[in-house]
């Protein structure tokens, strides 16, 4: 593909220019204009450049959804210095292993999480902070973000980052072990946007709404990143709760483009919203992102929100993170879609030869969307992508049209007496039974073997009768594919973006015992 842009930079200052005043970010009451923007970026960036930022440096940004974060972000890359969005649910022992892997000195971070940075600087390289929000001790090395917006002086500097410099380094959500630093370059992401772009035709008539975690991968891309490219501007929503602010500002503001993961349509789906809201709301398309889809939820969301396609898609922090995504002109019930434009994909076997249409194996991922490879982490990119193809772990297959279907997590693959059982298959089904609202099945070992087990999180009042969801199963499932035991626990344990942590279900599996 041939890009306009080097950096996301250029795109601010094309922005700036061209839509000047017109609304970049909506927050609460307050619109910020692209040209208002560009301003704040320019300050900030100058600020880090006296600070010692240069070239080259790993800033982490420890910052909720916020026109700050966005604003840490550019600032950072115009320096071509490297952003690492930081995870805001981690714990401090969390904090402390990316912020060693990374070995920087500076942090930018929100002071609503100075409670697990308490311990920050004995543990770590880090040596000033600055702080999003209300500050104490304002010192030399702990500095007021908003005090640099107001004190200092915006300038150009002399040479902006190239296309294939790094841009961001995203850590991984260590569902499988220790986080690994999948390390990005602005020609990785605009891959991502100029693909999209040819599928789904946007304009900055379009507006975006913002409210999943800014430090994602998913919500980076297409919540921040895409809409820039556009010009279009987005609605910043600071949490995910109370979830009816949502609502309200996507009729407010008349949002478009809305994007959720499968927990937000999985409640969607049930919710009973105001007529209003269908009578009234702009939304072109629901796209659905960061975890799988129940078909379930597809069926119900499609029946209740007829006016919009819901786009299922599929991506890996590792691809920027956008592989594919079902088209607006043909859904497929359970699928991913094809690959967007410019990315190809295979499904091969373990001996990376590649599969016939219809047959299960990994989906391997090829493109500029393809990640530089791990941060210091050389083994595992080694691993990870051979001859230019990304091996992602995930098992599925790819019918005739070209159409992916996610089976499973290949480190989630059961096997059982040597056949092959797919958890997410099992939990689809479980999904239709009455009064379970989520289903996990993992693999359980007993006596060198494995057996599927299910835990199951109910519905509020809802009761499990095992005897009878017994009974259903065996009128679906064959039996070596029927769970041989049943958890039925209070939440089950997921990341920020909703994905469940099997590893978490298999390391306490023996206090669900109990």
């Amino acid at each position: 593909m041939n890009y306009q842009y080097n950096n996301f930079y250029e795109i601010l200052e094309k922005n700036a220019k061209n839509l000047k005043n017109k609304p970049a970010y909506f927050l609460n009451n307050r619109k910020i204009s692209w040209e208002r923007v560009k301003k704040k970026v320019d300050t900030f960036a100058r600020a880090l450049e006296i600070i010692g930022v240069k070239k080259g440096d790993l800033v982490p940004v420890l910052v909720g959804n916020s026109i700050e974060f966005i604003v840490a972000i550019l600032a950072i890359q115009k320096l071509s210095a490297v952003a690492v969005p930081v995870n805001t649910f981690l714990k401090e022992e969390e904090i402390t292993f990316i912020l060693n892997d990374t070995e920087a000195e500076i942090l930018i971070a929100s002071s609503k999480f100075k409670n697990n940075l308490k311990n920050i600087r004995n543990n770590t390289n880090i040596k000033k902070i600055i702080w999003e929000g209300e500050v104490e001790n304002i010192d030399e090395n702990n500095i007021s973000f908003s005090e640099i917006l107001s004190n200092f002086e915006s300038h150009e500097v002399k040479e902006l980052p190239k296309r294939n410099d790094l841009a961001v380094i995203i850590y991984t959500s260590g569902t499988t072990g220790k986080p690994k630093g999948a390390m990005l370059t602005y020609k990785n992401f605009f891959s991502n946007i100029y693909g999209i772009n040819e599928l789904i035709k946007l304009t900055n008539k379009d507006r975006f709404i913002a409210y999943l975690p800014m430090f994602h991968s998913f919500t980076l891309t297409v919540n921040i990143l895409l809409p820039m490219f556009y010009g279009s501007p987005v609605v910043i929503i600071r949490s995910i709760m109370p979830f009816s602010k949502i609502i309200k500002e996507t009729l407010l503001k008349r949002v478009t483009i809305f994007t959720g993961v499968p927990d937000v349509y999985s409640a969607l789906s049930r919710a009973k919203l105001p007529f209003y809201f269908h009578w009234f709301n702009k939304i072109r398309f629901f796209v659905s992102g960061a975890a799988p889809l129940a078909g379930e939820v597809l069926e119900r969301f499609s029946k209740k929100f007829k006016r919009a396609k819901l786009l299922e898609g599929y991506g890996l922090s590792e691809c920027s993170p956008v592989v594919a995504v079902n088209r607006a002109e043909l859904q497929k019930p359970s699928s991913v879609g094809p690959a967007i434009p410019g990315v190809e994909v295979k499904i091969v076997n373990d001996e990376l030869i590649e599969v016939p249409k219809g047959v299960a194996g990994e989906i391997i991922v090829k493109g500029d969307n393809v990640m530089k490879g791990y941060y210091k982490r050389e083994d595992a990119t080694q691993q990870t992508i051979i001859n230019g193809w990304l091996l992602t772990g995930d098992i599925g297959k790819i019918d005739e049209d070209g159409y992916i279907y996610i089976l499973d997590r290949k480190k989630d693959l059961i096997i059982s007496k040597g056949v092959n059982i797919y958890p997410r298959e099992i939990e689809e089904i479980c999904l239709k039974f009455p009064g379970i609202k989520e289903c996990a099945v993992i693999g359980k070992k007993e006596n060198n073997d494995e057996i599927p087990v299910a835990f199951i999180e109910l519905e509020d009042n809802a009761e499990f009768n095992e005897i009878e969801f017994k009974k259903y199963l065996k009128k679906h499932l064959a039996n070596y594919k029927i769970p041989k035991a049943f958890y039925v626990i209070d939440e089950l344990p997921k990341n920020a973006t909703g994905k469940v942590l099997k590893r978490k279900l298999r390391e306490n599996i023996e206090e669900y015992m109990k």
